[in-house]
């Protein structure tokens, strides 16, 4: 376990970041590429370990990942592994390749660390199990039994929340049926696997929220992943906190349900430009540039909850910069992340002598304007580490970050880029 102070200061920056390809984005690259057969190849692949779980695990049925270039034999082609699989602390990984291997004909058993054994995995069992897929958990929780189902036949689900995961894992499933599937849920997830399988003619959506997928195997491609909100997240966060500071991240991704983050900055005051360039398989690609103004609280609810849930412990960070107070509700998926992110943030906001008050699915931050030194716990919360280090920027004090290492899981060298920004 390493830890790491950071100490605050007054001065401004003015930068340009390049951050890590999306995470959400190569998870799906890696999976879609390693699903058909041929050749494929990604580029932009984000480097954290929860993208490199996806990549051993995919090595362990069968599929060549080098540099980028994949090549598989496709789904049919894949072969049981030689053991469990182990997804590390990537949700991601092991609920979206629980759906693929479920309808699949692989049997495999998805481990995880101790933090992902802890999370829930119950709700992929009904969606799944609707398609004919197999999967078996025994308390809700990994390690999953997956695979080795005999009849796919297409279903119809509704799922209670706006869970990307659970859509995708769904979703993936479906492409092994015998006839078309739909999925609905509530809005504000992330579209990104309706978006390829709508460039791939695999799937088109009935409604806003509805969408039909359609079987068949996936094609080889090429996909380039730009990059990821959620990273350029922590240096939009430390303009915002900073009046007069500014930082560009150039090629992300500005997928409507990625970008949440930015209404809230917006919203508090925060001066943000965005300019879309691109796409990438029907995902917007652009610039962004947000310079830190005077901040004030707001309510953050609703379909802005799901469209900035990750980015929820930073809100809180903002929040206790700014002024007045900001209220966050609907957010109860907070408690079933890698840690009880609601407690971990008021942990972290008291530790630091700021004013939360949390409730069962959000909290009220008081915004005094400033923040402490003190030890914050991470609770091997990648987030939670990161949220630390921006609250540290611009703090009194010294923060002391337990287990600061965790960010590797998305972003390796996030404490050194983050320090560049006022070299």
């Amino acid at each position: 376990m390493i830890n790491r102070s950071i100490t605050g200061t007054t001065e401004q920056f003015t930068a340009t970041v390049r951050v890590p390809g999306d995470k959400s984005l190569s998870h799906r690259a890696l999976l879609f590429a390693g699903m058909a057969e041929g050749d494929s190849l990604v580029t932009g692949l984000g480097f954290g370990l929860d993208v490199a779980a996806t990549a051993m695990s995919l090595r362990g049925l069968g599929v060549t990942i080098d540099h980028g270039r994949v090549r598989s034999p496709g789904i049919r082609g894949w072969h049981d592994p030689t053991g469990p699989i182990n997804c590390g602390n990537s949700g991601t990984t092991m609920r979206l390749l629980a759906g693929v291997l479920a309808t699949s004909h692989v049997s495999a058993r998805l481990i995880g660390d101790a933090s992902l054994s802890r999370r829930d995995m119950n709700r992929l069992v009904e969606p799944l199990r609707s398609l004919g897929g197999r999967i078996d958990t025994s308390d809700g929780t990994a390690p999953l039994t997956v695979g080795g189902a005999t009849r796919v036949t297409g279903a119809d689900v509704v799922i209670p929340t706006a869970s990307a995961q659970v859509r995708t894992a769904f979703e993936l499933a479906a492409l092994a049926a015998d006839r078309p599937s739909t999925i609905d849920s509530p809005p504000g997830f992330r579209d990104h696997t309706e978006r390829w399988l709508t460039a791939t003619s695999r799937g088109s959506f009935e409604s806003e929220t509805r969408f039909r997928v359609d079987p068949g195997p996936l094609p080889p491609a090429r996909y380039d992943v730009p990059g990821d909100p959620s990273s350029a997240a922590f240096l939009w966060a430390a303009a915002a906190i900073s009046r007069g500071s500014s930082v560009t991240t150039p090629e992300v991704s500005l997928n409507p349900g990625r970008i949440g983050f930015l209404q809230v900055l917006d919203a508090m005051g925060a001066k943000i430009e965005a300019t879309v360039t691109d796409s990438v398989g029907g995902d917007p690609v652009g610039t962004v540039t947000v310079t830190g103004q005077d901040l004030t609280g707001i309510d953050v609810d609703g379909e802005l909850v799901a469209a900035a849930l990750d980015e929820l412990p930073l809100v809180a960070v903002v929040a206790a910069y700014a002024e007045g107070i900001t209220r966050v509700r609907d957010a109860a998926e907070l408690r079933v992340k890698e840690s009880d992110r609601i407690a971990s943030v008021e942990q972290m906001l008291v530790e630091l002598d700021g004013g939360i008050q949390t409730f069962e699915d959000g909290f009220d931050v008081i915004g005094t304007g400033f923040l402490n030194g003190g030890i914050v716990e991470t609770h091997h919360d990648h987030r939670i580490a990161m949220a630390a280090a921006i609250a540290a920027t611009r703090s009194s004090g010294t923060v002391e970050i337990v287990d600061s290492n965790i960010a590797a899981v998305s972003w390796p060298d996030f404490y050194e880029t983050l320090g560049a920004l006022w070299s």
